[in-house]
């Protein structure tokens, strides 16, 4: 099992579910990165996902949007990034994953994205613009580093292609638990649960369920159904806003999930 297999395994093994924040890098400057991963370890996370901005962003709501166009004034780029986190493993020993668009990868070179990101021991890649049957074009050179390629399996896919994303995925399979993009949504629906358990069902390792996740209680009805949630545009807002206290309670307070080692 990859690093992001056993930390998910292990926290679910606890009783517990597994609560993963997005950020995005250089959203009020980069300086204010690797505090923010330090924040949201110390909050109890027991994963991060760090975004990386980008000009068209397809499957981002307007929360994200808006914190990428923030990253992108401030002059973030994909080696200012790498460059910002090159300490971060004396600060942070929690997995940490890569959510990018092709675009910036294709711009470094495959090669040299894969090298960056095992210098830094970045754990995984999550790329919602590469489908399956293009990963060729990036998997090879993540593999020598032992970087899962995380995939995203969507609540409208037919039950054929979700088998095929479930087959030989790595780390976990990111269930899109939504029809659009990511935002803030005010309720859990049933048909949402119901594709998660289904997915669940399909896949040998674990799922995580993410866009829409904007409360402890869509959160608890989430993680009933999978092995954890991913939540974005909540965790942006109450950073943006300084809500430091409400991502604790977010994390805490959703009956369980998270982990605080």
């Amino acid at each position: 099992m990859s690093r992001i297999e056993t930390v998910i395994r292990r926290v679910n093994e606890s009783g517990k579910k597994c609560f993963v924040p997005y950020i995005m890098a250089g959203d009020g400057g980069l300086d204010r990165l690797l505090p923010t991963l330090k924040l949201l370890q110390e909050a109890g996370a027991t994963m991060i996902e760090i975004g990386i901005p980008f000009s068209d962003p397809a499957a981002d709501g307007p929360v994200i949007q808006e914190a990428g166009k923030r990253a992108l004034a401030e002059g973030t780029t994909l080696p200012g990034i790498f460059e910002a986190l090159r300490d971060v493993r004396e600060h942070i020993h929690i997995p940490l994953i890569f959510m990018t668009y092709f675009n910036p990868i294709l711009a470094m070179g495959a090669a040299s994205f894969a090298q960056s990101c095992a210098a830094l021991e970045i754990d995984g890649c999550i790329i919602p613009d590469l489908p399956l049957e293009e990963e060729v074009e990036i998997k090879p050179y993540l593999q020598p580093y032992k970087i899962d390629l995380i995939r995203l399996a969507s609540i409208t896919s037919p039950l054929q292609r979700l088998q095929a994303l479930a087959d030989g995925a790595e780390g976990f399979l990111y269930a899109v638990a939504v029809k659009g993009v990511t935002g803030v949504r005010e309720k859990t629906e049933a048909s949402s649960l119901a594709y998660i358990r289904r997915l669940a069902g399909l896949s040998s390792i674990p799922v995580l369920a993410g866009f829409g996740i904007s409360s402890p209680g869509q959160a608890r009805q989430m993680g009933e159904a999978c092995a954890g949630v991913i939540v974005g545009s909540q965790i942006i807002n109450h950073l943006q806003e300084g809500k430091i206290k409400e991502i604790e309670d977010f994390i805490h307070g959703a009956n369980g999930i998270g982990m605080r080692e």
